[in-house]
């Protein structure tokens, strides 16, 4: 059985997700801004003050039968009464300092992740090298709020992130997940944290599905490693039975 922890709305997930053998996953709003200027604001910063299509998000999954469960993506500016308002009807939250501009100790994310913890939401957050949402940064996060748990995703954003795996790896309410990164960063992630710790994801439909799998292959995990990373910690988090 496998679990993608990250994928993104798209008209064709769920056939996508069939043929490469993935049964289930959680899924998160994308496109909010183009590439060009994520890549950009991911190196030199910038907000773009855009909303999430968290409505298509959760439309898309009920038409799932279950298979699909929907992840709130909030913009701590602008989202908390909406996130707040609406969090019964999600199972995860996605926050983004490359994409709506902000440090992981503001305010606003303070607020989410509150609400994330009283809804039992793992909240998932890809870093960057700016100051105030760096790992060293999610993990000051993750101590203030001991009662939540969180993803970070991509192992970091540049696919050799060993150095915020040293800065999450004493916070044991941090998982990593593996989607974009490189394999010796993926096996690093299961040596140093422990397959408990780390999720598979694709990021699909930026990233196809068979990449990620392919990586995952390559691994040299156990039977029980690799049920623990592509099943049952996303089951864990998300409150599913396994």
């Amino acid at each position: 059985m496998i679990f993608d922890f990250h994928a993104r709305r798209h008209p064709g997930l769920p056939g996508v997700l069939t043929a490469a053998g993935i049964d289930r996953a959680l899924v998160s709003a994308g496109g909010l801004i183009d590439l060009d200027r994520l890549s950009v604001q991911l190196d030199d910063g910038g907000r773009a003050a855009v909303g999430a299509a968290n409505e298509d998000v959760a439309a898309l999954c009920a038409r799932s039968a279950g298979r699909l469960l929907p992840c709130f993506f909030a913009d701590p500016v602008r989202d908390v009464p909406s996130y707040r308002e609406r969090a019964g009807d999600f199972r995860g939250l996605e926050i983004s300092p490359a994409v709506h501009g902000f440090e992981l100790a503001d305010p606003g994310v303070h607020e989410l992740v509150t609400i994330a913890a009283a809804h039992r939401h793992p909240v998932y957050v890809v870093t960057t090298a700016r100051p105030g949402s760096r790992p060293a940064d999610l993990a000051r996060l993750a101590r203030r709020h001991p009662g939540s748990t969180f993803v970070w995703g991509h192992c970091g954003h540049t696919g050799l992130g060993f150095a915020g795996l040293a800065a999450i790896a004493p916070v044991p309410t941090i998982l990593a997940e593996l989607s974009g990164c490189l394999t010796v960063t993926a096996r690093a992630a299961v040596d140093r944290l422990g397959a408990s710790r780390v999720l598979f994801g694709t990021e699909f439909p930026l990233q196809h599905p068979s990449v990620e799998l392919a990586k995952l292959a390559a691994l040299p995990l156990t039977a029980a490693q690799r049920h623990a990373v592509t099943w049952a910690n996303a089951c864990r988090l998300l409150n599913e039975e396994m």
